[in-house]
């Protein structure tokens, strides 16, 4: 059956939705809560290991509950409908300061952040799991795949481009004392800023949830044990493979991601540069820098299903991670003035990560199928979720080095940096992800199922269904 136009939209939503609010947590929520809340960098990165790798076994829990669910709306629909309200709700209670010591400051963030990135793995991985039982076909999947990453990125460069200037215009740009209850002014504009974009969450979410249908049904009919599925899972040897792929490409991300408002606001001094106006709007050049990158990454997320349909899904993931190493560690020698530079490798940086995580989808779809074949068995949702968790504790890793990197670089908040602490935060956007991005290349050269053998693969599970 033909996929509608409607329904390639309607998927895209959906990870439009997670997209906004995760690129707002990996790009802001540490300068958030180092300069924001108050809470030290050290403190901070161990937070975020803590939640995420313990979020990250989370996910196969959803997973699996995922696979089990049936209702009129399928496996992975219902949670769509019913946890985008909570989704939303618990991200704006993320970026609340409530008038707590140090102590109840670091209790409430690690609270809010466990729970938002638990929502977070509870409608995501049954979000994920969907796009392998919209369509059997493979060439559906990798345009359900584009459509994805597309309307992901669209969601990050919107929420990246906008965010700081909604927050400039609801704390009404004063950084002093006056108060909106217990919250000063920056901290009720950080707050606001943050409702806008979650209002905008739950939207998109239910119309993912209203345009998408589920179609695939699994050869097995009769339900396995959790002890089966998990062991089928264990003996894919392409998912381990995606697996540490996806780790090392998120850690590439999150260390760049992160780092990024430091760079510019303790390194190139964007104050000393001003806002640039644009529409209308007061933009900052550090917002300005990740929403370029959005940009480019959709540019990357264009050129992937050319690109691999005519080399392959391997070939091209490595091609792009073997230019983003070599880019990256280039900008570590960039000036501070160097403003066209900096621009530029962050524009040619982002098509080659832009267009791997296409590849990334599609390549779990397949492994949603290897495993069938092999074993009669199709977990999705498990299978998914390994995805989600690759995620996770990529960004775990990533933000936990970069916390921890920056106290053992001297950081302080709004304070004058040391010599040491600039070479620190500017190996953040270089040295450090270009390890990340050649970790990743190393993992992909060993994946094992190529074009040819998915459609073979392909073939054999229709005549099956049949």
């Amino acid at each position: 059956m033909k996929i509608r136009l409607s329904e390639k939209i309607g998927y895209g939503l959906g990870d439009m939705s997670s997209s906004m609010f995760w690129k707002l947590f990996g790009a802001y929520l540490m300068i958030f809560y180092t300069d924001v809340f108050g809470i030290s960098a050290a403190v901070v990165g161990t937070m975020f290991a803590i939640t995420r790798v313990w979020d990250s076994f989370f996910d196969p829990i959803v997973g699996v509950m995922a696979d089990r669910t049936t209702s009129r709306w399928g496996h992975f629909r219902p949670y769509l409908l019913y946890l985008a309200l909570p989704f939303g709700l618990i991200g704006i209670l993320t970026f609340l300061t409530p008038p707590f010591g140090e102590t109840g400051k670091i209790i409430y963030a690690f609270i809010t952040y466990a729970l938002m990135m638990m929502v977070y793995s509870a409608i995501n991985v049954p979000y994920a799991s969907l796009l392998g039982v919209m369509s059997p076909d493979s060439a559906d999947r990798n345009t359900l795949a584009t459509y994805r990453m597309t309307f992901a990125y669209i969601g990050s460069f919107l929420a990246l481009l906008l965010f700081m200037p909604l927050v400039n215009a609801f704390s009404g740009n004063d950084s002093h004392s006056s108060v909106y209850g217990w919250l000063t002014a920056p901290q009720f504009g950080w707050l606001m800023a943050v409702v806008v974009i979650a209002l905008v969450c739950i939207l998109l979410f239910l119309g993912c949830f209203a345009l998408t249908k589920e179609r695939v049904k699994s050869v097995k009919k009769e339900k396995t044990s959790l002890k089966t599925d998990i062991r089928d899972l264990l003996h894919n040897q392409p998912w381990w493979i995606l697996l540490g792929a996806g780790v090392a490409s998120l850690v590439f991300n999150s260390i760049r991601d992160g780092a990024t408002v430091y760079y510019f606001k303790y390194y190139v001094d964007e104050t000393s540069v001003g806002s640039i106006t644009f529409l209308g709007l007061p933009f900052v050049l550090s917002g300005l820098y990740l929403a370029v990158g959005q940009a480019a990454n959709i540019l990357g997320v264009i050129l992937a299903a050319p690109i691999s349909n005519r080399i392959g899904k391997r070939h091209t993931f490595m091609g792009a991670m073997a230019i983003a190493a070599l880019l990256s560690i280039g900008f570590f020698w960039l000036n501070k003035d160097q403003l066209f530079l900096i621009f530029l490798l962050q524009t040619l940086i982002s098509i080659c990560a832009g267009s791997i995580f296409p590849l990334l989808w599609s390549m779990y779809a397949d492994c949603a199928d290897y495993s069938e074949l092999k074993t009669g068995n199709r977990a999705t949702g498990l299978i998914f979720s390994s995805s989600s968790m690759s995620q996770k504790f990529g960004w775990a890793f990533g933000t936990a080095i970069t916390g921890w990197m920056l106290a053992q670089f001297g950081f302080q908040a709004n304070a004058v940096q040391s010599a040491e602490t600039i070479q620190g935060i500017k190996m953040f956007l270089s040295i450090l992800p270009a390890i990340g991005a050649l970790l990743s290349l190393a993992f992909i050269f060993f994946y094992p199922l190529s074009e040819a053998k998915m459609k073979s693969i392909t073939t054999e599970l229709q005549e099956k269904r049949k």
